[in-house]
């Protein structure tokens, strides 16, 4: 997202540097998912029971009747999904008031340990793509660079909000596999910015 791009640009103080490295560790994320979707995983992912609502033709209406059509999709669609993130907020916003930031400090005292106590800290603040640069560089002198660097790449992939909308549609193993992988992929990424 050139948006997320940029405002990583913008809360590094216009360092191209973690706007590199956030963007390769999300590519690298993106493809080796892509490539286990595409050939490794070959049942169905999305769950049997999962409403499917919605399912009309619209072809025989006029223009201005599709345009209503698509907005009355649009806010069911908004309600449908709202209560995932009403309900994720929620708990994310328990998490950051009974969770002081400090404990984690305390805890993450080596590499793995702190890209570890990082990327918890994204999945509980569950923060907007666009704001976590801010959080992320403030919390930059504390942690380093490869814990940052694991903050702001795993925070727009697994968080509260979006793990309760994944679980609502997909398959338990399926959200277990996207959740393993992209973490994965996240720790190994950062412990090699952290040796380089």
């Amino acid at each position: 997202n050139p948006v997320v791009l940029f405002a990583t640009y913008m809360a590094f103080g216009n360092s191209w540097y973690y706007v590199i490295l956030r963007f390769l560790g999300a590519f690298l994320i993106a493809m080796i998912l892509g490539i286990l979707l595409g050939f490794v995983v070959d049942d169905q992912i999305l769950k049997e029971n999962r409403k499917v609502s919605h399912v009309h033709d619209y072809s025989g209406l006029s223009a201005g009747k599709k345009v209503f059509q698509a907005l009355i999709h649009a806010v069911d669609e908004f309600f449908d999904t709202g209560r995932y993130l009403i309900f994720g907020s929620l708990v994310a916003a328990s998490m950051q008031t009974y969770l002081p930031t400090r404990i984690l400090t305390t805890i993450g005292h080596n590499s793995v340990t702190a890209i570890l106590i990082m990327m918890l800290l994204a999945f509980i603040l569950s923060l907007c793509s666009e704001a976590d640069a801010f959080i992320g560089a403030s919390l930059l002198s504390s942690f380093g660079v490869a814990p940052t660097v694991a903050f702001l790449i795993i925070g727009p992939m697994v968080d509260i909000k979006n793990l309760i909308m994944m679980k609502h549609q997909f398959k338990t193993r399926f959200v277990g596999l996207f959740v393993g992988t992209a973490s994965l992929v996240t720790v190994i990424y950062c412990l090699v910015l952290g040796v380089i």
